[in-house]
């Protein structure tokens, strides 16, 4: 029996300690998306506590058309996006529209952004520059990068359109590539 549905059956029937598994095992999910959209800690906390709330609410709507992780990553993304329009906060700056996707369509699904920062301290710089992206690009480098989603899931849970998720990474990895350089006194 797939896992997914062996742990929403035991959760559905209340076995004991089934929902407490189910939120150990895709609370990481969770957080990587809240925290990285509304980037602060109290808040996300707290959003987090509703997207698992809304999960045992609408647990028994859950059809298996998706793995259980984008499931609740759709919700965790949903919760996060209610959060920031109702603070009036942007997902992107008004220099980020999406002008020429066309440009990054073809990028690669296979970069590893933390092979390419062995060195612990490179680590720390490119963490601090994820967390100066915009919400949405913030989001996504950590689906893609640090879940290691693909980009067909990171698509079920935000809604965006592929082509639309690979220009983001792309605008996002330029950034990171920007500022690790000058960090680093490197040429871009």
């Amino acid at each position: 029996m797939n896992p997914d549905r062996a742990l929403v059956e035991a959760a559905l029937t209340n076995a004991p300690g089934a929902f407490e598994r189910l939120v150990r095992e895709h609370q990481g999910l969770c957080w990587h998306i809240i925290y990285r959209i509304v980037h602060h800690r109290e808040d996300a906390e707290d959003l987090c506590q509703e997207t698992f709330l809304r999960v045992h609410r609408y647990l028994h709507q859950y059809r298996f058309e998706s793995a259980l992780n984008t499931w609740i990553g759709q919700i965790a993304y949903s919760v996060a996006l209610r959060y920031m329009e109702r603070r009036r906060l942007p997902l992107i700056t008004d220099t980020e529209e999406m002008t020429d996707i066309s440009v990054v369509e073809n990028v690669g699904d296979g970069v590893d952004i933390e092979a390419v920062c062995m060195n612990t301290e490179i680590l720390g710089h490119a963490h601090d520059a994820i967390g100066r992206l915009p919400p949405l690009q913030r989001t996504l480098m950590t689906l893609y990068h640090v879940e290691g989603l693909s980009i067909a899931d990171v698509s079920r849970i935000t809604g965006l359109a592929g082509g639309t998720i690979k220009s983001y990474l792309f605008r996002a990895r330029f950034k990171l590539r920007a500022t690790l350089s000058a960090l680093l006194g490197e040429n871009q």
